[in-house]
C-alpha cells in the first residue's frame, strides 16, 4: 500500500496505513538526530506508551479516543483507529465562528470532555483545538481526543491547572477573534468535574505566573 502522508510535525508524521487488513492511521516518531541516541530512544518509547495508556483510559471512562491497534517500539510506530471524515476542532470553530449557538455547543463539549478527563486524573499535556476532532460521520458531532504523547496520569491539581493554562493559551493564539471561548468552556468544565474548585484556583496561580514571566520578558 502506498504511504499517504497526512501531516508531518516536529516529532512525528501521520499517514494512512494497514493493520491486519484494517485501514488505520499510523503515527511514526522519527529519529531526532540532534538528541543523544539513547535519550531519543527513551523519549520515543515514553511517548508511545503514554499514547497507548491515555487513549485506553479515555475510552474506559467514556471519552472518545482512537483505538490503539498496535505499538511497534522498534519502528517507533503506533497503529490506531482512523476517522476518515473527522476534522480538527480548530478547523470546525473557524467554519462556525459566526454561529453563536454552535460555538456555545462546541464549548460545552470541550468543557465536558476536559472536565471528565480531569475527574479521572488524565492529564492531556497538549490541550489545543488541533488535538481534538469532530467526526462528521456522527450525527451529534461527538468530540474525539487525540495526540496523547505528552499525557500522564496525575491526581495533582497543579498538573490539571497547567493543562487548563495550555488550553487557554492555545485558544488565545489560535482563535483570538473569539475571546469568549475559554470562559464558556470553563462553565461546562465545572459541570463535569465536581471537585474542580481547587484545580481552578491552581490554574489562576499558573496563569498569574505566566503573566509575570511575560511582563518581565
Amino acid at each position: 500500500m502506498t504511504e499517504i502522508v497526512l501531516k508531518q510535525g516536529a516529532e512525528a508524521k501521520l499517514y494512512i496505513g494497514n493493520y491486519n487488513g484494517t485501514i488505520c492511521l499510523v503515527k511514526e516518531r522519527f529519529v531526532k538526530n540532534y538528541r543523544l541516541p539513547e535519550l531519543d530512544k527513551t523519549l520515543s518509547k515514553q511517548r508511545i506508551k503514554a499514547e497507548q495508556k491515555s487513549a485506553k483510559r479515555c475510552k474506559d471512562c467514556g471519552i472518545k479516543a482512537p483505538k490503539i491497534f498496535h505499538a511497534d517500539f522498534k519502528e517507533r510506530k503506533v497503529y490506531m483507529e482512523y476517522f476518515d471524515k473527522a476534522i480538527t476542532v480548530k478547523d470546525y470553530i473557524i467554519e462556525i465562528q459566526k454561529d453563536e449557538e454552535q460555538i456555545k455547543l462546541i464549548c460545552q463539549r470541550i468543557g465536558n470532555v476536559v472536565g471528565k478527563m480531569h475527574e479521572n486524573n488524565i492529564i492531556h499535556g497538549d490541550l489545543t483545538t488541533s488535538n481534538m476532532l469532530i467526526d462528521k460521520n456522527e450525527n451529534d458531532y461527538e468530540l474525539i481526543m487525540i495526540d496523547f504523547g505528552l499525557s500522564s496520569y496525575s491526581t495533582s491539581n497543579e498538573d490539571k491547572g497547567v493543562d487548563l493554562y495550555v488550553l487557554e493559551r492555545a485558544l488565545i493564539s489560535t482563535h483570538s477573534n473569539l475571546p469568549q471561548l475559554f470562559d464558556e468552556i470553563i462553565v461546562h468544565y465545572k459541570e463535569s468535574y465536581q471537585a474542580s474548585d481547587e484545580t481552578i484556583k491552581r490554574f489562576e496561580e499558573v496563569r498569574a505566573r505566566g503573566r509575570k514571566r511575560t511582563m518581565i520578558g
